[in-house]
């Protein structure tokens, strides 16, 4: 709160009745800070902000690489056989195979020796026959060939049961048409769409109050005005009591008089019933219970405030700041963007890639059950050929809602032109109404203070007297009506002048 909001709620306090000390005294500022912190709407209003900044983040992330990875495990029921059961058999025997493959080869070289006398008489009796003989007699190969067998028949049988699987990827891209570029600056116009719309709200919330509020003081005064009416007239009605007794005035003029006092009995009642209910839509509107004590400090001055004029603003500078103008030229660029991204529809797209992928069982140095890697890097180019003329449909729709916004931009502004014009000219004619209800309040309170003083003298009559009095009543009722207009065309121009400014960044 202010020093000068604080400075008029202790000076409203010091200007209330006893009685009154009770309440709750509440300026116009302090109900336009209460209105905005329990304000639903425009609390959802900021929330919106909130998200689209998010939003806004969140395009920004695709200028940047989009690292992720991923691992796999399976099981499988059965193995993998590159051979027949009949192949791997022999491969587990082939040592057992090629040593009686190589005794009957001795054998039958023998028999053939055998077969011829001379050969027989030579190589027979011969030492190293004999020696070279004996050795492959007694040389044992199967061993060596099965155990060699079974290992390439091993290298046949893939071991696939567990498998595990894990890699690392990478995806820069590169060039995407301008959809990336198009999307960010989408988004972050529509943050500032959002805040428009905050705005917009946080105006109409401020509007509603200080119109609510400058209405309960409308009321007070005419509930005031009221009850000094009906003390006027009642003073007037014991004169004329007595003046009737004395045989001065007739019945009809005690009658007379009579009437316009109940009637102003009545005008207090629905002043008071009317400032009741005013009260408690202003306690909606800020946050209060329904029933809450509430006293205004514009409430009991004697007359209505006269609002401090602003000097006039460039049409440029209001529709800067009305957030109507804002949120459809925001709007109108935020199509001109989505232009951009149909037409990068029709554009190639360029993309860097990287992986490390390990897998176990690995096949970089034949089939290992044990863990293996490797990376790739590479660039993937996509073209678009045809695709039934959509993205050039997309382009032409983006182009046709943009500019539909135009329009509806050029055709707001004309309207807020002319609205700001019409609230000047509201505002010069409430001056002058205000001056003239003072100059005609100076005469009615003349008037009755002449007809009141004749009336006592017996010099004019009831009736004129209280035709002074309702002329002082009009003129009274004509100077508040006059303040309050002023000060509901100084709410209104403020808000149409886009003056009303909130804390949103």
């Amino acid at each position: 709160m202010t020093i000068k909001t604080q400075l008029s709620a202790f000076v409203a306090a010091l200007m209330l009745p006893a009685g009154a000390m009770g309440q709750q005294v509440l300026t116009l500022e302090q109900c336009r800070e209460m209105a905005i912190s329990n304000n639903k709407t425009l609390e959802q209003s900021r929330t919106q902000v909130e998200m689209a900044g998010y939003d806004r983040k969140i395009a920004r992330a695709n200028y940047y690489p989009n690292i992720s990875a991923t691992g796999a495990y399976m099981y499988n029921e059965k193995n993998i056989a590159l051979i027949s059961e009949q192949m791997s058999g022999n491969l587990t025997n082939a040592g057992t195979l090629a040593q009686g493959a190589m005794a009957e080869f001795i054998g039958g070289l023998q028999q053939a020796i055998a077969s011829n006398p001379a050969a027989a008489q030579e190589f027979m009796q011969s030492p190293m026959w004999q020696t070279v003989m004996g050795a492959l007699q007694q040389t044992d190969i199967s061993g060596a060939l099965n155990q060699l067998g079974s290992e390439i028949d091993d290298a046949f049988h893939l071991d696939i049961h567990n498998i595990f699987a894990a890699g690392v990827s990478l995806q820069q891209p590169v060039f995407m048409g301008g959809k990336i570029v198009a999307a960010n600056r989408i988004a972050q116009l529509a943050e500032d769409l959002a805040k428009a719309r905050y705005e917009k709200e946080y105006q109409d919330l401020v509007t509603t109050v200080d119109q609510a509020y400058w209405q309960i003081v409308s009321i007070a005064a005419k509930k005031r005005l009221a009850e000094d009416y009906s003390d006027l007239l009642k003073k007037m009605e014991r004169d004329v009591k007595l003046s009737v007794s004395a045989g001065v005035a007739t019945k009809s003029d005690e009658l007379s008089i009579k009437v316009k006092a109940n009637e102003a009995d009545m005008m207090k009642t629905k002043a008071t019933n009317g400032l009741v209910l005013s009260k408690m839509l202003l306690c909606k509107e800020i946050g209060l219970d329904l029933n809450s004590d509430i006293m205004l400090a514009d409430e009991s001055l004697d007359a209505v405030p006269v609002p401090e004029m602003s000097e006039a603003r460039s049409l440029d500078d209001i529709l800067a700041d009305r957030p109507e103008t804002r949120s459809l030229d925001l709007a109108t660029r935020i199509y001109d963007q989505k232009v951009r991204v149909a037409r990068a529809d029709m554009m190639p797209k360029v993309a860097l890639t990287a992986n490390y992928l390990v897998s176990n069982p690995n096949a970089y140095n034949g089939f290992q059950n044990k863990w293996g890697g490797m990376f790739n890097v590479g660039v993937a180019v996509n073209i678009p050929i045809f695709h039934g003329m959509e993205a050039t449909q997309k382009t032409r729709k983006a182009k046709a809602e943009a500019t539909l916004y135009r329009s509806q931009y050029e055709d707001a502004c004309n309207m807020i032109n002319l609205q700001v014009t019409q609230l000047h000219k509201q505002q010069e004619e409430a001056l002058e109404k205000l001056a003239m209800a003072e100059s005609n309040l100076k005469s009615a309170e003349e008037n009755l203070r002449t007809a009141t003083v004749g009336f006592e003298n017996g010099v004019v009559t009831s009736n004129t007297a209280l035709a002074a009095h309702t002329a002082w009543l009009q003129a009274h009722s004509e100077i508040i009506d006059a303040g309050i207009e002023l000060q509901m065309v100084n709410v209104n121009l403020n808000k149409a002048e886009g003056r009303y400014k909130s804390d949103i960044e």
